[in-house]
């Protein structure tokens, strides 16, 4: 039997590997490109792509590849052999440092959002050496993968990686700065983690074949809740089924030959729903893994004849799926910034990145909800199963009240904030959970970290990544000038001044209770807080005068490659919407209105049969009637959304807001009709495999 150890990371080129095939000089330059985000050396990447090539055909591949994130979702990639003609005219194979650091693939049909015209096909993908290359199995196929950004020929952004690196790059210079103000000279560098947890659910790929709408629209556009769900929560960490387990153990094993640690796997609260969860690790490659894991868990399932769906809310009235994002600041040194310590500098600091989070969600809290906004999200933020749209922070029972301690304290000095945070220091060190949890906040501080909780199951955790660094960075630059701008010469003294006033003036994203009440909305509407309903009110937030200004001032987009992020996700919301509501009227014209006529038939046909004066007719002729009735709403609700789909809507951003309000609406009493009448017409006429059976088919 292998261990894990033993096929661990056996299809990723580790820095064991690295080691072993290139000299010591080029290597320790790699690492630093890797580990220091200092600039890759452009002089090493031949040896480096020759390393590469030979471990990549010791293994068995024959392609190579570079793997990028177009701003469409998911991935991408080209694949090209490694082989090239010799002098002699004979094939060899051949893999140069000008193929490994950049590629062009032809960018014409992916969306800029009017950064380039359609006919424009030039886009680069550039090497991203902090992620480490890898090899994608298919059959007996290997390909060499390359973990990529993808630009413009002019240099602007077409991905979501690139954002990110960008920000962590803004981050480091801003809490490095700061540190080096309070005196620590020991950081170098900060290292951003995260935890992604996935959720999914799993469905036989027999009765899904009977769901043409999962199919198309990754989620059911009809459906009855079924008779058992979930209120009877014994699904929730419950005893886990012999084939789910061994479908469990399949996706682990690819994931650890990936060198992705994946460490919890659980039953989640919906029927036929699971979670799993890696170890933390350094922000870009916990994404690039995620990105992964979502790949993967779609290729094991169809090895077991099942679907894997990562749709937020694939059925209605029964939890939908999420991904909480833990997020955590820390340095070379191994400090993590959000957990208090002994130290008196560490506390300080511990208190400084907890006011640049309050800072950062106070000022451009709007933008964590429009991160997460896309057409599946919206179906599930703010429902009993997911965060509220309205960006608060939960710092639980003990953080709360040490914020609060120093706010009332009459002297703010080092000595009495170490007597207030006395506390942290006498728990026992195992203990990291100073509160409990609330699972209804979007952003909740559990321990030593943040939890982001709202982000959707498909989504690509970039884009919330890339914000938490902004805003962190935001906070971080706003507490080093007030730092600088108070007289005085006792910086640690100044800097306990600045966490005074930031806990007074971030009190109105504090909020400890339950936040899917709907006196929370009431309330966070009286405290300003931004609330937007569905993912077009959410992308307009990223339009906001200071909200293009941060993100320019810290180099993460321009103003120009800002709007055409929310031009393509504004597309990609409008055609995301246009295809449910194409393909409901579909269903209605070519399964369901004639299985209801089938039954409004045998109905009829029997009550022929019947005296027309016996108790039986009346009963027939009042089924008959609701049914007949049902017919003709479910048609002119189907009318409706037709002639709705077919009228002038402008551009994206009003088509936008008009199938967010209008044409939701109209689905909607679609649905209820449609609904009504599953519960009504007889199985053998009705075409669509019900919840039931569909959560029942294991």
């Amino acid at each position: 039997m292998r261990l894990v150890h033993d096929y661990y990371a056996e299809l990723v080129f580790t820095k064991k590997i690295m080691e072993q095939k290139l000299s010591k000089n080029i290597y320790k330059k790699l690492v630093a490109a890797s580990e220091n985000l200092e600039p890759l050396d452009q002089s090493i990447a031949g040896e480096v792509a020759h390393a590469m090539k030979e471990w990549s055909l010791e293994n068995g591949a024959t392609h190579f590849t570079h793997w990028f994130q177009p701003q469409r979702g998911g991935t991408a990639q080209k694949h090209d052999s490694f082989i090239d003609y010799g002098e002699g005219g004979e094939i060899i194979e051949r893999f140069s440092a000008s193929q490994l650091v950049q590629s062009e693939p032809d960018a014409s049909s992916f969306p800029s959002g009017g950064i380039r015209s359609t006919f424009e096909a030039r886009g680069y993908t550039a090497w991203d050496p902090t992620s480490p290359v890898f090899l994608l199995e298919a059959g007996k196929t290997k390909t060499l993968v390359i973990p990529s950004v993808f630009l413009s020929w002019t240099g602007e952004v077409l991905d979501l990686k690139t954002p990110l690196l960008r920000s962590l790059i803004a981050l480091n210079e801003k809490v490095i700065n700061l540190q080096k103000l309070l005196g620590n000279e020991n950081a170098k560098r900060i290292k951003v983690f995260a935890g992604i947890e996935q959720e999914y659910f799993l469905l036989s790929k027999k009765a899904v074949k009977s769901r043409p709408d999962i199919t198309v629209a990754g989620r059911t556009l009809f459906g009855g809740k079924p008779a058992k769900g979930q209120q009877m929560e014994d699904h929730y960490f419950g005893n886990i089924k012999g084939n789910i387990l061994k479908f469990m153990e399949d996706v682990d094993y690819e994931l650890y030959r990936k060198g992705i640690p994946v460490k919890t796997r659980h039953n989640e609260v919906a029927p036929n729903q699971f979670e799993l969860a890696p170890l933390h690790q350094e922000e870009n490659l916990a994404i690039d893994n995620n990105l992964q894991i979502m790949e993967i868990l779609g290729k094991v399932a169809d090895e077991h004849n099942m679907v894997a769906l990562l749709h937020e809310k694939p059925f209605a009235g029964v939890n939908g799926s999420g991904k909480h994002f833990n997020w955590s600041i820390g340095d070379n040194t191994g400090t993590n910034y959000f957990e208090p310590s002994k130290s008196p500098l560490k506390n300080i600091s511990f208190l400084l990145a907890v006011c640049a989070v309050l800072l950062g969600v106070k000022k451009f809290g709007g933008i964590l909800r429009a991160s997460v906004a896309d057409a599946g999200n919206d179906y599930r933020l703010g429902a009993n199963e997911a965060p509220p749209a309205i960006m608060s922070v939960y710092l639980g029972e003990f953080v709360n009240d040490l914020l609060d301690s120093i706010e009332k304290a009459s002297i703010i000095n080092e000595k009495e904030v170490n007597e207030i945070t006395l506390g942290v220091e006498n728990l026992p060190s195992v203990n990291r959970d100073y509160s409990d949890r609330n699972r209804t906040s979007p952003v909740a501080f559990t321990g030593n970290k943040f939890e982001f909780r709202a982000l959707g199951s498909s989504a690509n955790p970039a884009e919330a990544g890339t914000t938490l660094n902004l805003i962190a960075t935001y906070g971080f630059d706003e507490i080093y000038n007030r730092i600088e701008a108070k007289k005085g010469s006792d910086v640690k003294k100044k800097a306990l001044e600045v966490v005074k006033e930031i806990i007074a003036e971030t009190k109105d994203v504090r909020f400890e209770k339950n936040g899917y009440s709907q006196d929370w909305h009431i309330e966070a509407a009286k405290r300003g807080l931004p609330n937007a309903k569905n993912t077009p009110e959410a992308l307009k937030l990223f339009l906001d005068e200071d909200v293009i200004k941060v993100f320019s001032k810290y180099n993460i987009l321009t103003e120009r490659e800002l709007k055409s992020k929310i031009d393509i996700k504004l597309e990609n919301y409008v055609k995301t919407k246009e295809i449910e509501y194409k393909y409901a009227i579909k269903i209605v014209n070519t399964l369901l209105l004639p299985a209801i006529l089938k039954h409004i038939n045998v109905l009829a046909e029997t009550n022929k049969n019947l005296s027309k004066f016996s108790e039986e007719s009346e009963i027939f002729a009042k089924e008959l009637e609701i049914l007949v009735k049902l017919y003709g709403d479910i048609r002119k609700h189907r009318t409706d959304l037709a002639n709705f789909l077919n009228a002038d809507h402008g551009d994206f951003a009003a088509t936008a807001d008009e199938f967010a309000s209008k044409g939701a609406e109209i689905l909607e009493s679609l649905r209820e009709k449609v609904d009504t009448a599953e519960d009504l017409v007889a199985d053998e006429f009705w075409p669509l495999t019900s919840y039931q059976r569909l959560l029942n088919a294991f």
